[in-house]
């Protein structure tokens, strides 16, 4: 039986450049990084210490030689955000590339893309 969802790999071209997008602009924090010394860098961030999922950002083309078949593509992510307003400007103001604000039938929605052009959903919740 599954109790939560842990980790989201996030296969990136650029481990630094992804890394200094998700701090900088996006607010994560870096949870643990290790590397084996091997070029094996594993970069593990989240929205905050208390969050229960993370997201490990891995290095695309290591992963791909390493382990051909997997699916490298970038996963469908949706964040939750109690100010979606106050987070769609502070993201805006930081340069990101931000889609219209929409209202779902499960609230009001806007995407947005990393400095890789990966792009993800961001929904208010109360």
């Amino acid at each position: 039986m599954f109790t939560k969802l842990g980790q989201i790999m996030l296969y990136v071209n650029n481990q630094d450049e992804s890394l200094k997008f998700w701090t900088e602009k996006a607010g994560f924090i870096v949870v643990s990084e290790q590397d084996n010394g091997q070029g094996m860098r594993w970069i593990e961030i989240a929205p905050s210490k208390e969050a229960e999922t993370s997201i490990v950002l891995h290095n695309k083309e290591l992963i791909a030689k390493m382990q051909p078949q997997l699916n490298l593509g970038t996963p469908s992510l949706m964040f939750f955000t109690d100010n979606l307003d106050g987070l769609y400007e502070d993201l805006s103001n930081k340069k990101v590339k931000v889609g219209e604000i929409v209202t779902m039938p499960s609230g009001r929605v806007f995407n947005f893309a990393d400095d890789e052009e990966n792009y993800f959903a961001v929904m208010e919740k109360k």
